[in-house]
């Protein structure tokens, strides 16, 4: 197979116009250069296979998360217990560090004194200050096992080298949508430099974006769907005859899986349940929303990234089996790349994709080849 076989999305770029009609497809075949030079809106990327240099001596469980810091090293977070039984004794400590051309930096993680580790761990951000801030979404309903029957209600903070900070809410204590003290198995996390806030997508068991101090832990305000209030399923009234115009769809969040805030302080929330985007200001008034995909049968809100550009022009969506690529401030579909089985994926400076592929337990790498608003490499 040449090289340019192996371009990841050399399209399967699929233009989508407006609404959806007017499908174009470009030739796999086609050089970079020469597909944008038709007219393709989606960016171009390329696999460094064989990129992430985990050390022999130890094995990969799921992975489920991964992170990029300041240096544009990458953070990765896997699931040690789900690998088979005659592999345990090779798993690698949950939390692992790599530089950009996949080396190996560090590594730690799990059990430790002070505090409450996830039984199955979920997400993973690194924050402007190089701390690094850990989460799970156990359900003790779900009887996995290795695991303990109990939830993973909690979010931990860590020094890069693995020294423990805080821990915000307490494993198996949440007492549901209205409870501030408590996570519920929350999905992902980000910490907005301007303000050092920690903004949770909590997001297996609740149904919010629920927003801490990051240095304190100090919570500060919370919203669900629509700048609406989070309700637990139980406590939500019938569905409203009259609602405000724009807010179409379900009234309340289903699985918050992701969250992200960009340099202009929007704060983009993925509703993977209800295949949609929706964004709100800081403060968690909404401003609009945007369905992804909504026809296909696969996860199509799962995990964010914006283009490297100071504007962010680009909002990249992650789900299977596409990354839908939106112009960030209308929030229109432009097109599409093939993508892998991502869980959460994470862009570097340069706009280079990394990945978390549970099923496949690995991460990779996808280089930006050709960009339709340059910073290409």
């Amino acid at each position: 197979m040449n090289n340019r076989k192996l371009l990841v999305a050399v399209v399967l770029g699929v233009l989508v116009i407006a609404a959806g009609v007017g499908v174009r497809l470009f030739s796999p075949d086609a050089a970079p250069e020469e597909v944008l030079a038709q007219g393709q809106r989606v960016p171009v990327f390329q696999e460094d296979a064989g990129w992430l240099k985990v050390p022999a001596k130890w094995k990969l469980g799921n992975v489920a998360s991964v992170a990029v810091d300041g240096r544009d090293h990458v953070w990765v977070l896997h699931r040690p217990r789900t690998l088979p039984a005659d592999q345990l004794a090779q798993a690698a400590p949950p939390v692992m560090e790599f530089d950009a051309a996949g080396n190996f930096v560090q590594a730690w993680g799990g059990k430790g004194s002070g505090y409450e580790w996830p039984q199955r761990e979920h997400g993973i951000y690194v924050d402007h200050t190089d701390h690094v801030w850990v989460g799970g979404n156990n359900n003790k309903e779900r009887k996995l096992p290795l695991l303990e029957p109990i939830n993973d209600d909690q979010i931990l903070k860590f020094t890069r080298t693995g020294t423990f900070v805080l821990q915000i809410g307490r494993s198996d204590k949440s007492a549901g949508d209205a409870d501030t003290s408590n996570l519920r198995q929350p999905a992902d996390m980000v910490v907005h430099p301007k303000t050092n806030e920690l903004l949770v997508a909590d997001g297996y068991g609740n149904h919010r974006l629920i927003v801490y101090d990051a240095g304190t832990g100090a919570f500060k305000r919370m919203w669900g769907a629509f700048g609406n209030t989070a309700l637990d399923p139980d406590r939500r009234p019938p569905a409203s005859a009259s609602r405000p115009a724009g807010q179409t769809g379900p009234e309340h969040f289903d699985t918050v899986h992701s969250v992200r805030v960009s340099n202009d302080d929007l704060v983009y929330v993925a509703d993977r349940g209800n295949k949609r985007v929706q964004v709100f200001t800081l403060d968690g008034r909404f401003l609009s929303q945007a369905s992804i995909a909504p026809q296909t049968d696969g996860l199509t809100a799962r995990t964010f990234a914006f283009s490297p550009d100071p504007q962010q022009t680009l909002l990249y969506v992650g789900g299977q089996p596409e990354i839908w690529v939106l112009d960030r401030k209308s929030l229109t579909t432009l097109g599409s790349v093939a993508s892998p089985n991502a869980h959460h994926f994470a862009a570097d400076s340069k706009g280079n994709i990394y990945t978390a592929e549970t099923e496949e337990s690995r991460s990779r790498k996808f280089v930006l080849k050709t960009s339709p608003i340059g910073s290409s490499q």
